[in-house]
């Protein structure tokens, strides 16, 4: 028999780790159970990220059953400053930082984008601490994502104009998501880091290859990539899914790389599965409160703020700071975006 989980509002805990230096690593806890760790892509902020529906609602589906536990890369989002070099051994050694914080000594793992190639070694290096690993929307090689010159373009937009890049790359990673969520990711992406920083990651992310390692790689292991993905080549996710002993590999339909956009069920779906999670019903779908969920429904039902609030029996000045919250959580600037967004995500 198949039980059905339930995913809601959560809180999420945060906590902090040292790296060897001392430097602060910053990382968030949702959910119980046994720990599911996810290993970030190319930026992260913790508390900005928790604030988008979209991100949440992911997090938040990983989380019922399992203990979720998410970090910031040094430089990155929560985390401490940091100007030094960006290697795989800086990044391994933040995952050693946060897993020894929390006491974890094996786990299971979800790498996505730049942080597939560093969960799969990882997982390569320190087999006893993975029990099973999940890779999304990576690569074995990152001479692989796009070619020479694309590569260079994009670094150089990065670094020239840090607004204009990060707006590009919302698009090349989030084609499916609604006007008001790539606002929200755009503006996401410039708060969680320097463009030196976003440039020095991206620059790692093209220079990783860990093709001589994933033959050590001793966890069950699920490759999952979307067939449209434009960030990075679906070829690379089957590269790592027959360089892995025993792994299995899964295109799913949908041509964002961000993992929390587009059809998002059925990742969440064969992520669970593979761990042996049930499946989930969800409680608010939306990411809003209950209050706000019902103001959104009125809101697509075209009533104006007088009749909202004489719907609610609430002050029309009440009615207008819920939808000021609404617009805010969500990152839209206008009562239309709100009346789509809860059309499409009904």
């Amino acid at each position: 028999m198949l039980f059905t989980g339930v995913v809601g509002a959560q809180d999420q805990r945060l906590g902090t780790a040292q790296l060897a230096d001392g430097a602060r690593v910053a990382y968030a806890l949702t959910g119980s159970g046994p720990y599911l760790l996810v290993v970030p892509g190319w930026l992260s902020h913790l508390e900005l990220g928790w604030a988008i529906p979209a991100e949440r609602l992911f997090h938040e589906s990983l989380s019922s059953g399992r203990t979720l536990v998410r970090y910031d890369r040094p430089g990155c989002g929560l985390s401490a400053a940091y100007a030094g070099p960006r290697t795989m051994a800086l990044e391994l050694a933040t995952i050693d930082a946060v897993t020894e914080a929390l006491g974890i000594t094996a786990c299971d793992v979800l790498g996505w984008s730049l942080g597939a190639a560093v969960a799969a070694q990882w997982a390569a290096d320190q087999p006893e601490r993975v029990s099973r690993l999940v890779l999304y929307g990576g690569w074995a090689t990152g001479d692989a994502v796009g070619d020479e010159d694309s590569r260079r373009h994009v670094l150089g937009l990065l670094a020239s104009h840090w607004g204009l890049g990060s707006d590009l790359l919302t698009d090349l990673f989030a084609p499916e998501a609604d006007a008001g969520t790539r606002l929200a990711l755009a503006r996401y992406q410039r708060a969680a880091s320097s463009p030196e920083t976003a440039v020095a990651l991206l620059r790692l992310a093209y220079a990783l290859d860990v093709r001589a390692s994933l033959a050590r790689v001793r966890a069950p292991t699920l490759v999952l990539h979307r067939r449209g993905d434009r960030a990075a080549p679906l070829e690379q996710s089957r590269a790592l899914a027959d360089a892995i002993p025993g792994a299995r590999f899964v295109a799913l339909e949908g041509r964002s790389h961000l993992p929390a956009v587009g059809d998002v069920e059925s990742m969440v779906g064969q992520v669970r599965r593979f761990l042996g999670l049930p499946r989930l019903r969800r409680t608010v779908p939306t990411g809003l409160t209950a209050r706000q969920t019902e103001v959104a429904a009125l809101v697509a039902d075209g009533l104006t703020n007088r009749e909202l609030a004489d719907r609610l029996g609430i002050t029309e000045r009440s009615a207008e700071s819920h939808l000021e919250r609404i617009r805010l959580r969500l990152g839209f600037r206008s009562r239309s975006q709100i009346a789509a967004w809860y059309v499409a995500h009904k």
